[in-house]
């Protein structure tokens, strides 16, 4: 039964924080091994990630335990009895960011896209990076990145022609489980994957805690596929074809108990009567903002649209655009075609 813990008046917030985690600290406490677990799990599987998340701590200088802490916040959020949370004297804007983002997919004979919105807690505004970088094997890859993160939670490619973006999904308490493979290496090694079957592979062989929604893109094969996930290895796989499939927030396609969120629910229903014809028509839909409390294009207070990422596969490019994007203001164009992948950083962001 969920318990209510009476507190105050207190003297000051180190004696709420002190008092509640004095009450709580068996719950507290089982934080501990849930951590181990998902260190262990996610070394053992993935090394060079882990090894990367270590490189990233020491070279900003942060502790490596804060970056794992950021790395699994979905992993662990689950299990903290939200008490602690709601009274800790710790800023938990970031930690508790909701990550809400809007895909619209489309393989058919005239155009072949997949454009996504990249949604966030406004706290988040100015903590993200763009990672450019080639591995010791010799594979490139481009990642949009939250600070502190592995590559990439959001979007990006590699010079295989694999591309990807991600849509967070929220299943019950009851549908996640402790200690499992972490998304954020999941979508690490997604920028790995040689072939969109290969990508999906590394989906289904990861055990996770928490679901997921993956758009995997293949730019050589002209192919879409939108991949939910959910723990205790359950996988269902829509393939795009020529009818326009929107993708929020809510699962659509893998039976699974999951939270209501009225937020994604109406953004699908504001999406199902929007023009989707072409391209300026998707960039339209990403751009809109009709609805006053939940619109699709977000600019706050709470949820923010940080950038929009179209993922043309016919001219096999990567366009990111910064600001409402049916305005159109490119930032940068990366050419997904060349091994290099190089890209365009457009003028008017100079």
């Amino acid at each position: 039964m969920l318990e209510v813990f009476e507190i105050g008046p207190c003297d000051n917030p180190y004696q709420m924080g002190f008092l509640t985690g004095q009450r709580f600290s068996d719950k507290i406490r089982k934080s501990q091994p849930l951590i181990e677990a998902l260190t262990i799990n996610n070394q053992k599987k993935f090394p060079r990630y882990w090894d990367e998340l270590v490189g990233t701590a020491e070279g900003s200088g942060v502790p490596v335990l804060h970056m794992i802490l950021i790395n699994f916040r979905k992993e662990i959020l689950p299990f903290l009895p939200q008490s602690t949370a709601a009274n800790s004297n710790a800023d938990t804007s970031l930690c508790n960011a909701p990550d809400d983002c809007s895909d619209v997919l489309v393989v058919s004979d005239s155009m072949a896209i997949a454009a996504h919105n990249e949604d966030a807690n406004v706290a988040l505004v100015g903590h993200t990076y763009i990672i450019k970088a080639t591995s010791p094997n010799g594979l490139s890859f481009v990642g949009y990145t939250y600070a502190g993160e592995l590559p990439s939670c959001a979007f990006g490619f590699n010079s295989n022609g694999l591309a990807f973006t991600l849509n967070s999904v929220p299943p019950s308490e009851a549908e996640i489980a402790g200690g499992g493979i972490g998304r954020n290496f999941i979508s690490r090694d997604l920028l790995e994957a040689t072939s969109i079957d290969d990508a999906l592979s590394r989906i289904q062989s990861s055990e996770v805690s928490v679901g997921h929604s993956y758009n995997l893109i293949d730019i050589g094969a002209r192919r879409i596929l939108n991949v939910e996930t959910a723990s205790r290895n359950r996988v269902s796989v829509h393939e795009v074809g020529a009818t326009p499939f929107f993708h929020a927030n809510m699962y659509l396609h893998l039976r699974v108990e999951q939270v209501e969120d009225d937020n994604s629910k109406s953004r699908h229903e504001r999406a199902a009567i929007l023009p989707k014809r072409s391209k300026d028509d998707f960039l339209s839909l990403l751009g809109d903002t009709d609805h006053e409390r939940y619109p699709i294009y977000m600019t706050g207070p709470t949820l923010y649209t940080l950038c929009t990422a179209m993922i043309d596969l016919d001219d096999k490019t990567l366009s990111i655009i910064e600001g409402n994007p049916k305005n159109g203001k490119v930032a940068y164009i990366f050419s997904m075609s060349t091994k290099e992948l190089s890209h365009i950083k457009i003028n008017q962001y100079d």
